[in-house]
């Protein structure tokens, strides 16, 4: 739970800037993988993260004009990507200008429970955490390079000099 606006800002563009280095590596034939035809795919997990903070973010109060959650999967991986970023800009703004650390320690209905909005920012930044796991593993199978986002991937052991952990 966030207690500093401060703090979660610094946390969110550490978080974003992984999430944007992924959908940045997506391609349009790519939205597609998926593990199984009963699981979500590579292109949907991705517009579910940018259609999640508008979102959620709305509980709280903070309203904006941004994506419907119900909106459509894009066709095309840039405008996945594009969206992401349009909208971490919108949000970091809103919130900056209308919120204090105070704001951080009040009460929203949140999914028939009752969160802070600094929980609610906890959970927004471990919701995108949890499905960048679900995409690498799905750009894996799709082929893609995976960049590296809590250490170096295994194409970019080179660039430290060493090998690759075996498998």
């Amino acid at each position: 739970m966030f207690t500093s606006l401060a703090t979660f800002i610094l946390s969110w563009e550490k978080e974003s800037e992984s999430t944007q280095k992924l959908l940045d590596c997506l391609t349009d034939k790519s939205l597609g993988q998926s593990i199984t035809v009963n699981d979500r795919t590579l292109g949907r997990i991705a517009w579910h993260i940018v259609t999640t903070i508008p979102e959620m973010l709305a509980k709280t109060g903070l309203e904006f004009d941004g994506i419907q959650e119900d909106a459509p999967v894009p066709k095309d991986a840039k405008t996945i990507a594009q969206t992401y970023t349009d909208i971490n800009k919108t949000i970091l703004a809103e919130i900056k200008r209308h919120w204090n650390d105070q704001t951080l320690s009040e009460k929203r209905d949140m999914y028939g429970e009752s969160w802070t909005i600094g929980t609610t920012l906890s959970v927004l930044i471990n919701h995108q955490i949890h499905h960048r796991g679900q995409m690498t593993v799905l750009m894996r199978q799709a082929g893609l390079k995976v960049p590296g986002l809590m250490g170096p991937s295994r194409e970019e052991w080179s660039q430290f000099g060493m090998e690759p952990p075996s498998v």
